[in-house]
């Protein structure tokens, strides 16, 4: 039995937006991907400025948003992966997010 492998090209980023209850990604292939901003508790739960502060990953292959420490592939995109942070992970964020923002 003979198998080929399949060449997938995933498209780059070309645009964010982040709004009140879904990430939007315009892909370079013409495609636009709206996810649940429930997927990603970091983005959800930042400030509009912060959620606003993105910056590409490489040449388009994901997302950086440095104020939230969080990062995102096309690729999980494509695939409806949403964050695997662990509750654990996430409420030590959200309690030092707190104690940053009372001490300002």
């Amino acid at each position: 039995m003979t198998t080929s492998k399949v060449e997938i090209q995933v498209p780059a980023v070309q645009n964010v937006l982040v709004a009140d209850d879904a990430l939007i990604v315009d892909l370079s292939d013409g495609r636009t991907i709206s996810v649940p901003l429930a997927w990603y508790p970091r983005l959800l739960h930042g400030a509009l400025a912060e959620r606003n502060h993105w910056e590409l990953i490489g040449e388009g292959e994901g997302i950086h948003w440095p104020d939230l420490d969080e990062d995102l592939s096309v690729e999980g995109l494509i695939c409806g992966r949403p964050s695997g942070e662990s509750q654990r992970s996430f409420q030590r964020w959200l309690d030092e997010r707190g104690q940053f923002k009372q001490n300002q």
